[in-house]
């Protein structure tokens, strides 16, 4: 009696806990809990299939590469013609003096271990260099792109707020993206392509900007054009000093504020210890100077410096809606790509078309339910109501373990669940045939019950313990309907050994041993 009191209250409280949980999904906002996730192809969203540009994070490195290897040289006072590039992962490098091509050989071991010289020519006195990445180094450097590239999307797309967004790698290069629920896709494919890459820069106002938009630009020098965002038709263009002055990689901290004067939203940003040092260095040497704030080589703004600015902070200002504003922080909080990334695939799944599957899903379940309800009842007459009992709340369950964990249920998903409906009274099967051959030996009802439950419980287990095991080897390594097949598959499983082994017992114990029942229906 005891024994049964206790799995009974362990019983209702497994009812009661997944009745909370599912509630919900059916009337949201009654508890402070989740919903069950849709999936992209039950609730419409977007797919996005993006290509990482790694080689654009190799041609950076190397113009970083020849700019510090420049500057080393100037240093170390060797004489040189010049520093180009001749490739993605190349550089030439044009000296005079034969004693100085040890010294470059020496900067650059030590200084780029990672490079390697590939040749050296001699021709009227000059010397030539060619210098390489290595092999290795070009496919470490590219990986590591493509990593840091989906870790950022994550991020964004986090920060953004989408419901279980699926974010994975495929191949070498190429990040799929799913996004439940998105409505803007114009917005979100804004917020995952974005580089954002942030850099100021002194502007040249010594320079001829219209000789330089006829092409004779000065050396150090590039042309910039100001964003869309705060050109009224014809973009402003700006003569901007290459070398940058500081970069968003010392960015701690970008939030939207608002422009209490004309009550428009910008974007305050503030520097680490490192950032925040540099830019008063910067300011202070630079007073009455323009600075240029540039976002993917677009100016937002360069406004003259008037003093200079300690506390590690500066604003972006650019006519921004609020959402435009809030995007932007976004992107900088989450960090730049560190490199390009192009959209190859692009889908869009409809509400209305997400609706139609769910209830396609629900029919095929009632239609299915149903006449696994009706066989069993005629079948196995009172047990085979206590399994279809059962076989309720084993939907239950698997609704409550959907919304608890936070899974998101698909399509297959919903495949994985009417299969659930035939494995779920499976084991109902087993335990009730070994009863009847038990009642056939001549024992009573409750002797029948115990020794049924006892001998088939090993066969159950070993039966769904491998399904199981399956399920669980289909979501580690499965992608995206895969997984959504495996989740509701497990969380199936696990239901249906719970309702057969604990629930059914239960019930027949309470019917038969404390009610005192004295027919076996079954």
């Amino acid at each position: 009696m005891k024994s049964i009191v206790w799995r009974a209250l362990i019983v209702a409280a497994v009812v009661i806990a997944a009745v909370v949980y599912v509630i919900p999904t059916f009337k949201p906002g009654l508890w402070p809990h989740k919903q069950i996730n849709l999936g992209l192809d039950l609730q419409g969203g977007m797919h996005l299939a993006l290509e990482v540009q790694a080689e654009k994070a190799v041609l950076n490195t190397m113009d970083r590469t020849r700019s510090e290897l420049k500057t080393l040289l100037r240093e170390n006072k060797i004489r040189h013609g010049g520093i180009t590039g001749t490739g993605n992962n190349l550089i030439s490098v044009e000296l005079f003096g034969e004693d100085d091509v040890d010294t470059f050989k020496s900067l650059l071991e030590k200084n780029y271990p990672d490079m390697s010289v590939l040749s050296m020519s001699r021709e009227n006195g000059k010397i030539m260099i060619k210098a390489a990445l290595k092999d290795s180094a070009v496919r470490k450097m590219e990986a590591d792109t493509v990593q840091q590239a989906l870790e950022t999307i994550r991020n964004r797309i986090d920060q953004f707020g989408v419901s279980e967004p699926d974010i994975r790698l495929q191949g070498d290069r190429r990040i799929l993206i799913q996004l439940p629920g998105v409505k803007d896709t114009r917005r979100a494919k804004a917020l995952i392509g974005k580089t954002a890459q942030l850099e100021f820069k002194l502007l040249d106002e010594t320079g001829d900007l219209q000789k330089a938009l006829e092409g004779h630009v000065p050396p150090g020098d590039e042309i910039l054009y100001e964003s869309d965002k705060r050109s009224k038709g014809q973009k402003k263009a700006y003569l901007v000093h290459k070398r940058v002055l500081l970069s968003g990689e010392h960015l701690k901290d970008a939030r939207v504020s608002i422009e209490s004067q004309y009550n428009e939203p910008y974007v305050s940003i503030e520097f680490d210890k490192v950032g925040g040092r540099i830019f008063e260095q910067v300011t202070g040497a630079n007073v009455k100077k323009r600075l240029a704030i540039v976002l993917d080589k677009k100016v937002y703004s360069a406004p003259v410096i008037q003093e200079r600015i300690s506390g590690g902070s500066a604003r972006i200002t650019g006519s921004f809606s609020m959402d435009e504003a809030h995007d932007l922080a976004i992107v900088l909080r989450a960090g730049a790509l560190p490199a390009p990334v192009k959209i190859i695939e692009e889908r869009t799944v409809g509400p209305s078309l997400g609706k139609d599957s769910i209830n396609k899903g629900i029919i095929s379940m009632a239609v299915g339910g149903v006449l696994v309800v009706v066989f069993m009842a005629v079948y196995y007459m009172l047990a085979g109501l206590i399994a279809d009992i059962a076989l309720l709340l084993n939907i239950v369950l698997i609704g409550a373990g959907l919304a608890a964990f936070q899974a998101t249920l698909t399509l297959p998903g919903m495949a994985g669940i009417i299969l659930t409906i035939g494995m779920a009274v499976d084991a109902n099967v087993i335990i009730f045939e070994r009863i009847r051959e038990e009642r056939r030996l001549g024992k009573t009802p409750m002797a029948s019950i115990a020794a049924g439950f006892d001998r088939a419980t090993v066969t159950v287990l070993d039966a769904n313990v491998t399904t199981l095991i399956a399920a669980l080897v289909l979501y580690q390594f499965g992608t995206g309907p895969i997984k959504g097949f495996a989740v509701t598959l497990s969380l199936g499983v696990i239901a249906s050994l719970f309702t057969a082994l604990v629930v059914c017992k239960v019930i027949f114990e309470y019917l038969y041993d404390i009610k005192g029942m004295k027919t076996l229906s079954i």
